[in-house]
């Protein structure tokens, strides 16, 4: 008969939390969202434990947070404060966070652990995007937003949020390796899930990958990608996308507490 402790860790596997065998703060408040579907003060959860029936590597996801910030060194030196990524994005906070695409609702409900006047400021450029955005810059140098904060916003609201965009464009994202699904959503994070036009092509032709589980077909398409950015002084996209197509080929056997459920 499984002991107490083993008999917890299973429960915190299937949470997807840390499978220490210890009832703490983090196991318990996801106990309450999938017993209450809420968190303790009453906050909706937007994708609560297995709600999406999604299992993803912890190696992928801490791999999608370094393509995203690159460590988090590099994140309390340069990313602490808002920034402008390019294009067409917004004011950029925390991991990956674009306030262009944003509303004000959402933004005020995954940042509530911020002060209010740093609220106050941020809210000032939600929607804004492009040269809009980036001209905003400079009156946000002040706001710094700790490295801390910034991953339970990505854990909390982030990861399942995107998990969710990616399963609604991709049918049968369920039924892959838990490195494929992290991989799709790594993608999804970086490029949303637009399949119009030429420069789209290949996030068209997944929809059938996916659905056929044909991940030879998978992998193809993502580095077929690469097209758009070859010769642009964009090697992190080409890396990224390589290292997507990898983990779509590659079937690892996981353990207890490597997976994390949504």
């Amino acid at each position: 008969m499984a002991t107490v402790v083993e008999r917890l860790k299973r429960i915190q596997d299937q949470l997807g939390v840390e499978a220490d065998g210890q009832l703490g703060p983090q196991t318990l408040s996801a106990i309450e969202k999938a017993v209450f579907g809420k968190e303790g003060h009453g906050s909706p959860v937007q994708a609560g434990p297995a709600q999406l029936g999604l299992r993803l590597s912890k190696s992928g996801i801490e791999q999608i947070v370094a393509y995203e910030i690159g460590s988090p060194a590099y994140y309390d030196k340069q990313l602490q404060s808002p920034c402008w990524p390019g294009g067409q994005s917004g004011v950029t906070i925390g991991i990956g966070y674009d306030l262009g695409y944003a509303s004000r609702s959402q933004f005020a409900e995954d940042w509530q652990p911020l002060p209010d006047a740093v609220k106050h400021t941020l809210i000032k450029v939600l929607g804004l995007k492009g040269h809009k955005a980036k001209r905003q810059i400079a009156s946000l140098r002040n706001i710094k937003i700790p490295y801390a904060v910034a991953l339970d916003v990505f854990t909390r609201s982030s990861l399942p949020s995107y998990a969710s965009k990616t399963l609604k464009a991709y049918p049968g994202l369920d039924q892959l390796h838990p490195d494929a699904q992290v991989a799709l959503i790594s993608l999804v994070y970086n490029r949303g899930t637009s399949t119009k036009g030429a420069t789209r092509t290949e996030m068209l032709n997944l929809r059938r990958c996916v659905a056929e589980s044909d991940y030879s077909a998978m992998a193809k398409n993502i580095r077929s990608m690469k097209r758009l950015w070859v010769g642009k002084g964009l090697d992190g996209l080409l890396k990224r996308r390589e290292h997507e197509a990898h983990l779509i080929e590659t079937v690892t056997d996981y353990e207890l507490g490597e997976l994390v459920h949504l």
